[in-house]
């Protein structure tokens, strides 16, 4: 066998996107927890990020930005598995020399192929990370804002990784409130507000080649 399968992150990544709350929204939720707060709410920052105009906007530029690279290694993909059928299909009739250069040649393509995905996680998860600081900040303002008014001494985020929150009732819950005053706040530009197609999910990709079985 040349590959076994695994699935790569590309561009279905940016569910991701979701996955890195904006830095300080936690921490001021816990501060004000800790005073001993007396009317509290709860947010889902992760899915009140995603789910502002902006977010989606941002989302399928994204998808667009790094369709070319995930096109070039789905080809990459195909080569690979192209090459893994000839050696299974040829396993009795291939001489040592051909089976030996048909291997080499895997190994090549999938260090190709692992260098691509390397490279395009890096990239997809740095543009992401200045998108969700870029929304997160601003969010931060609204979300302050509208506590004040509303007489909210805490926000906790359901979202975050080992939040508190074991019961928050629908009342309590104020992330469309807060998506709504974004998107109000922060408006798209004309003619990108169209919420976009949900990215298509990875494909599997091979991991490094193996030597082929006898």
């Amino acid at each position: 066998m040349i590959v076994n399968s695994r699935y790569i992150v590309t561009l279905a990544a940016l569910a991701a996107f979701c996955l890195a709350p904006a830095r300080g929204l936690h921490a001021q939720a816990a501060a004000s927890a800790a005073a001993g707060p007396s009317k509290i709410a709860v947010i889902n920052i992760r899915n009140a990020i995603v789910a502002t105009a902006e977010g989606k906007v941002a989302q399928a530029q994204l998808q667009s930005q790094f369709a070319p690279k995930q096109s070039e290694l789905q080809n990459l993909q195909k080569q690979i598995e192209d090459l893994q059928r000839r050696m299974t299909d040829g396993a009795r009739t291939l001489s040592d020399d051909e089976k030996a250069k048909m291997q080499r040649e895997g190994e090549l393509l999938s260090r190709r192929l692992q260098r691509g995905n390397d490279d395009l996680n890096e990239e997809l998860n740095a543009a992401q990370g200045e998108i969700v600081d870029g929304i997160g900040r601003k969010m931060l303002e609204v979300l302050d804002r509208y506590s004040r008014e509303n007489g909210f001494t805490a926000v906790l985020d359901t979202s975050a990784q080992g939040s508190p929150v074991v019961y928050g009732s629908s009342q309590s819950d104020i992330t469309q409130d807060i998506v709504r005053l974004y998107d109000q706040a922060y408006p798209v530009k004309t003619g990108s507000s169209a919420a976009p197609a949900a990215p298509k999910p990875a494909a599997p990709a091979p991991a490094p080649a193996k030597k082929p079985t006898p």
